[in-house]
């Protein structure tokens, strides 16, 4: 039998789940094993995600949660090209309506792209890391002066300085991905995606490397300048923590 996956329980005459997951990786590196366990400590996650486990579940099963599970495993291409297919438009909206919320102005953007190379940043960029069932991240790029007009306008008064910039775009681009996750969570609550910490990144001479083949790219026309957007997601074996 050569099955699309299989539920491993760890504790096995002679030998155990690792062990025999690894064995089963041995003869078809594709293979998909969901571990269903009554044990799940730090160690034995460690060591299931070194394997590229799938899926670990500890017993006693929750019907919903395996089914889930499974779900991910039978359906990983067509949930995959969906979000690629629905993602972008859905972050482009989650901006605009920020924006528009917190300046009372309104944006456009250029025609869509897909760019693997390496990018010059204007000035000051936040990344935000997107985990789930495919991991992702989102950026926003913009000159220093764009983003202190932004802030200005924001508060309603002159900034105080790079503070006060640096605060307003890691929190409008939270604001943005967390919105544009939370529409795609909605979709399909298989997804699962939440976000890791805004990262600031300032200065001269700072690049933007590629966020993958399947990455998105738009120019963003606002009054206070112009901004660029990337989202990508990626495929990953590791879903599951």
């Amino acid at each position: 039998f050569k099955p699309n996956f299989v539920t491993m329980d760890m504790t096995l005459p002679e030998t155990d789940g690792l062990e025999c997951t690894e064995l089963l990786k041995d003869i078809d590196k594709n293979i998909k094993v969901i571990i269903i366990s009554s044990l799940k400590d730090k160690e034995l996650l460690k060591s299931a995600y070194a394997l590229k486990v799938s899926g670990y579940i500890q017993k006693p099963i929750d019907e919903e949660e395996l089914l889930s599970a499974i779900k991910k495993i039978i359906d990983a291409d067509e949930i995959y090209a969906q979000l690629q297919d629905t993602q972008f438009d859905i972050f482009k909206e989650a901006l605009s309506d920020g924006i528009n919320k917190m300046t009372k102005t309104i944006v456009s953007f250029s025609e869509d792209s897909k760019n693997s190379k390496s990018e010059e940043s204007r000035g000051i960029s936040c990344v935000i890391g997107i985990i789930g069932s495919f991991p992702g991240r989102l950026i926003i790029d913009m000159s220093m002066d764009t983003a202190s007009k932004l802030t200005s306008t924001i508060f309603g008064r002159e900034n105080k300085g790079m503070d006060e910039i640096i605060n307003v775009v890691s929190e409008l681009t939270n604001i943005i991905a967390g919105n544009g996750c939370s529409v795609l969570n909605r979709k399909n609550s298989t997804l699962g995606l939440r976000l890791s910490p805004p990262t600031i990144f300032y200065g001269n001479s700072l690049h933007i490397s590629q966020t993958g083949s399947d990455s998105y790219i738009t120019k963003v026309y606002s009054d206070f300048g112009e901004m660029t957007l990337y989202v990508g997601f990626s495929k990953s074996d590791k879903q599951w923590i």
